[in-house]
């Protein structure tokens, strides 16, 4: 096999490699199946006497059995609205619920003079909010009634957190205060439940808390690199486990259903929303398929038991923003959410020195081409023998086309004459693809690190290039790609095959394509990869054809 069959099989393989990995990370449209009460074991049928559809303690010693909440339909309540520094949200006091959050800090897809929308609830428009509630008979839960002292409240002076406290209405002998707490510079929510036993009788009662999103992947999502919108449950043990929404409707729920520990949340590109329980309390992982192509995903605590005159707080943590490796600060694996790929290994250093980059010259444009000479330097041996073998192989193949036409009809004597002429020329036929080989895993790498970051998001870099993980709209960078491939092709040797010599002449025109919807992060790595490489191969060959005519000189 000579040096263009084995470039043209590394080059497909690479382009397999790619679709591939993209196609593993694809959403498939969910179907809308119909689930049975019977469907998961756990999940009983709810009482007629309780409208939230939550199976009740029935006595201080009985434990509430693998009971997940449903979503049924709420009535209107009033709005409460709440500004930080970070967050802008939006809390109904049907439930208590957080119908909507917007995360000041980071622009919409589409328009970016807005926020981003991360939780937004209503007809006609995409769904995920979260909720919470307790379970027992006439106890709050999301369909029950809250009032507040008032309807604004906003992180003002030197404040460091605010406060929305939510009274349940009812007469429950359980009474019940909602509050939820916003912290200066943080995307983390606390919600809480004060109880206080005003009377006579113990009272057994469970929290749970959920988000509930349907399965539209998030606006401005790349079509052609898709990535993953869906469940996510971490624990110590098990690492983190992907619940895609086509799962949950089939059933195929592998993952810890009890811990001590770990997270529930669903991802999407670049955020995530997370339920994060204290560590080392029991906890139960729920999801569940709801009516109207809805999901719920959350986790209930264990229940307690309330003496009378006896006060509790119970409560659990919600972090709702953009996924970052620095997170596991907060939650142990919540950083696992930065989805670098099956190369994970190599991603995270690549983005570690891209930040290091970056905090020295604040531009992520120069940062990928600082990075991009880094590894080029890295690999400068391994080029610099490839393009060497290319040299070799472009000055023999003269010699090489007389050997095909001699040796046209024996298959046998014509590798046989090719062996012995690549090592008459002291040629390795193989040198020029292990550099390629090697560095294709780093492309992978690199691309996800880009795809995946965050800190990526509407970056600019300079003119034009105003978002480095979006495609050019210009097509300007994938055009300037594709010349730097066709100077490339024809530093190396021409293909003595004429269907060899079309394909590469086809390869930087399809790349060229493909690229059009590729990150322009990415796409500006690749040509200065290129460039770099072209100047590298030009020296070589210049400095190889030198020698050899020095040699010829001397004979």
């Amino acid at each position: 096999m000579d040096l263009q069959r084995i470039f043209l099989f590394l080059i497909f393989s690479f382009s397999l490699m790619l679709v591939w990995d993209g196609w593993q990370r694809y959403q498939h449209p969910e179907q809308q199946v119909q689930q049975s009460a019977t469907t998961n074991k756990d999940l009983l049928k709810p009482q007629s006497e309780n409208p939230a559809g939550l199976m009740q303690p029935a006595s201080p010693g009985t434990e509430p059995t693998n009971i997940a909440p449903l979503s049924v339909q709420q009535a209107a309540g009033k709005t409460i609205s709440v500004k930080t520094d970070f967050l802008e949200a939006e809390i109904s006091t049907i439930g208590g619920d957080i119908s909507r959050l917007a995360l000041l800090k980071h622009p919409d897809s589409l328009d970016k003079n807005k926020p981003l929308v991360l939780f937004n609830r209503g007809k006609g428009t995409h769904n995920y909010y979260a909720q919470s509630g307790l379970i027992g008979n006439g106890l709050p839960n999301h369909n029950s009634l809250f009032i507040s002292e008032q309807d604004q409240y906003e992180l003002a002076g030197n404040a460091e957190q605010v406060q929305v406290k939510l009274k349940a209405v009812g007469d429950s002998k359980l009474q019940v205060t909602k509050v939820i707490t916003f912290h200066r510079g943080s995307y983390l929510i606390d919600i809480a439940y004060e109880l206080e036993n005003v009377g006579k009788q113990t009272i057994a009662t469970s929290s749970y808390f959920q988000l509930i999103r349907d399965s539209v992947a998030p606006e401005g999502s790349l079509r052609f690199l898709p990535t993953y919108t869906g469940a996510a449950v971490y624990t110590g043990k098990e690492k983190l486990k992907k619940v895609q929404f086509s799962d949950i409707d089939k059933g195929k729920l592998e993952y810890p259903k009890q811990s001590d520990d770990g997270w529930i949340g669903i991802l999407q590109h670049y955020f995530v929303a997370a339920w994060l329980p204290k560590e080392k309390t029991a906890r139960e992982y729920f999801t569940h398929k709801l009516d109207g192509g809805l999901y719920s995903v959350g986790v209930m605590l264990p229940r307690l038991v309330i003496d009378p005159g006896q006060k509790v707080h119970v409560g659990s943590t919600l972090y709702a923003g953009p996924t970052e490796a620095n997170l596991d600060k907060i939650a142990p694996g919540l950083g696992l959410t930065v989805d670098y790929g099956w190369l994970t290994i190599i991603a995270v250093p690549l983005f570690w020195v891209m930040s290091l980059f970056h905090d020295w010259t604040h531009n992520w444009g120069v940062s990928i081409i600082l990075l991009t000479f880094m590894i080029k330097l890295l690999f400068f041996p391994l080029s610099a023998a490839s393009y060497r073998s290319m040299a070799k192989m472009r000055m023999v193949a003269p010699k090489l086309e007389k050997i095909k036409q001699q040796y046209a009809d024996d298959r046998e004597q014509l590798n046989r004459a090719m062996m012995e002429l690549y090592k008459t020329e002291k040629i390795n036929p193989l040198g020029g693809c292990l550099p390629v080989l090697i560095q294709i895993p780093v492309f992978i790498a690199l691309y996800w690190s880009i795809l995946a970051s965050v800190e990526m998001r509407y970056a600019p870099f300079f003119g034009w290039i105003t978002d480095l993980s979006a495609a050019d709209p210009y097509y300007i960078l994938p055009l300037i790609m594709g010349t730097s491939m066709i100077i490339q092709t024809r530093l190396n040797p021409k293909p003595p095959d004429p269907m060899q010599a079309k394909v590469m002449q086809i390869m930087p025109i399809v790349f060229s394509v493909m690229f059009f919807f590729f990150p322009a992060g990415l796409v500006l790595y690749s040509i200065v990869n290129n460039l770099l490489s072209i100047a590298q191969q030009w020296y070589i060959t210049r400095s190889a054809e030198k020698e050899s005519k020095g040699v010829v000189a001397k004979r």
